[in-house]
């Protein structure tokens, strides 16, 4: 098994392999709209991380579903990452998870049993540190490997934060670094220093569980995980769902390695990058023209199991500090942008 390299068997890796924005605008268009149910706090009306339905009470159920092909060689690790991913859209909606169910897809005449099944112990284990049993699941024989989570959570109704509820004089902050897509390719390249092998994976591997304490700030306006779409592409949603404009300072936005410009300058850039600037690129103002091609190929850079992005007002920006600090995160403290009435882009990048 010490053989086995998965990413050589999948044609994406990790988020990257999501959809582009604007295709999946196009797929998402129709005339055929559902009736609308009372009870359905959030679905299809947003661009939400998970859908929201009133159990009467004061409580709420959410309601979501992540998958994708590996993004790591290590059976024990895709299993790792890819739950991490999908409970995580609990987290970012302000929720506690309390229940998975695994989805598998797997070349059976290719990859041997004993693979798949270190991919569900992997996934236990994320789940065992979530609290939540893996409960259940459903697979299939398909010719690329493929893994993840339908996850349910509940939440108290007056805690839920959604993406699109950003309110102006907002600052951001993130409580995760990016390039996991730059680091992850680089490692195909053969281009990763022996230091920098891990940073990736053990990122991917830690639970937004912050989430859940944040949902109870009241000055916490939004939030999300960052993803597939990168920094920009979640930003955007934000911004857009909010009918505000954001700001960000680049050296401000914290990278996952010291040498991450480098990888990028020797072409370390997954293919999801452009995709996601062909989709967006146009709602983007860069302020500084002679590192377009470098915030573009940082701040588009896929994320798998991404931080989480947040809104908040000033006056809870001590709550919120002090909440990072409890959980460890005492380095993402520092804001790294704002939200701000609309301007004619919708991220503004200095």
């Amino acid at each position: 098994m010490e053989n086995i390299k998965l990413t050589q068997y999948s044609h994406g890796a990790g988020c990257g392999c999501k959809i582009s924005p604007k295709i999946l605008d196009e797929i998402l268009q129709s005339s055929f709209s559902m009736p609308d149910n009372n009870r359905l706090l959030v679905g299809n009306h947003s661009k939400d991380d998970a859908a929201v339905y009133d159990l009467l009470n004061g409580t709420a159920l959410i309601s979501t579903t992540d998958f994708f092909m590996p993004i790591v060689d290590d059976p024990y690790n895709f299993g790792r990452i890819a739950s991490a991913n999908a409970i995580s859209d609990v987290y970012a909606m302000g929720g506690n998870p309390v229940l998975a169910i695994a989805i598998l897809g797997w070349p059976i005449n290719i990859l041997p049993p004993l693979v798949a099944r270190r991919v569900i112990e992997g996934s236990k284990i994320i789940c065992l540190e979530a609290g939540i049993p893996l409960a259940g699941g459903h697979s299939i024989d398909s010719p690329e490997p493929i893994f993840g989570l339908a996850v349910n959570g509940l939440v108290d109704i007056k805690n839920l934060k959604q993406n699109n509820t950003a309110k102006k004089g907002d600052v951001l902050l993130l409580t995760k670094k990016i390039g996991v897509g730059i680091l992850t390719t680089a490692e195909k390249k053969h281009q990763l220093t022996e230091s920098d092998k891990l940073l990736a994976a053990e990122q991917m591997m830690e639970l937004n569980k912050v989430g859940s304490r944040l949902g109870a700030v009241v000055g916490v306006h939004a939030m999300t995980d960052v993803t597939g779409f990168g920094l920009l592409g979640h930003l955007i949603e934000m911004a857009e769902g909010s009918g505000l404009s954001a700001t960000i300072e680049f050296n401000r936005v914290p990278l996952i390695s010291k040498r991450l410009i480098e990888y990028v300058e020797m072409g370390a850039v997954p293919g999801g990058t452009n995709r996601n600037w062909d989709s967006y690129g146009h709602k983007v103002k860069l302020e500084n023209n002679n590192f377009e091609s470098l915030y573009k190929n940082i701040l588009a850079d896929p994320q798998t199991s991404g931080g989480l992005l947040i809104s908040v007002g000033r006056d809870s920006l001590e709550e919120v500090v002090s909440v990072l600090n409890e959980y460890g995160l005492s380095d993402r403290t520092t804001p790294i942008g704002k939200m701000h009435e609309s301007e004619s882009f919708a991220v503004r990048v200095n």
